[in-house]
């Protein structure tokens, strides 16, 4: 069996896709990671987040579906209405379970997922917003050996979700946006 990529998930709520319009672009066409991003959207979203964003990058982007294989290279948004999980073959689930934290799909869903199929394969950041999804997850992902990164507050245009992850998780790392920037691009497999 192939073994899982390397796994960046980014998670955020409000002011966090002006944060990706930024961070995306950095990103060249053999960068080695996988990528999820999971953003707190209403859940009849008519609007594509992954067209827009597959504007501002080379890569590969896509809304996962159910049974899509992590590949490298490749960035999958987790779609308006489902809790995004990763089996530990590398296949993406969707689930429609119960929203937490008033939000379907869930940062800590994704992220303590991710933590269980890649352990210390994974890279968390946690970006902008205004509730604690999250928090839980990155103490887990750092239990389990992933890396956790946290947007700095200050420059959050929603700061609660930071703040919160800060005060309840290990965080590794806090980042303002042009360290965020050089940290995602220069992550190696």
């Amino acid at each position: 069996m192939k073994s899982l990529p390397t796994l960046l998930v980014i998670g955020g709520s409000a002011g966090s896709l002006e944060v990706l319009m930024q961070l995306l672009p950095e990103l060249k066409m053999d960068w080695p990671l996988a990528m999820i991003i999971v953003l707190h959207r209403k859940a009849d979203s008519e609007t594509l987040l992954s067209d827009l964003l597959s504007t501002k990058t080379c890569l590969c982007v896509k809304e996962a579906e159910e049974k899509d294989i992590l590949l490298a290279g490749c960035i999958y948004v987790a779609p308006a209405d489902y809790h995004l999980l990763i089996e530990p073959d590398g296949s993406l689930t969707l689930d429609a379970s119960e929203k937490v934290h008033y939000s379907r799909p869930s940062i800590d869903v994704t992220f303590i997922s991710a933590a269980e199929a890649c352990g210390d394969r994974l890279y968390c950041l946690l970006l902008s917003g205004a509730n604690m999804d999250g928090a839980e997850g990155l103490q887990i992902v750092h239990e389990l050996g992933g890396f956790t990164a946290v947007q700095d507050p200050e420059t959050a245009e929603a700061s609660f979700m930071p703040k919160c992850a800060i005060s309840t998780a290990k965080v590794d790392k806090v980042l303002n946006i042009r360290e965020m920037i050089d940290f995602v691009r220069d992550l190696k497999e």
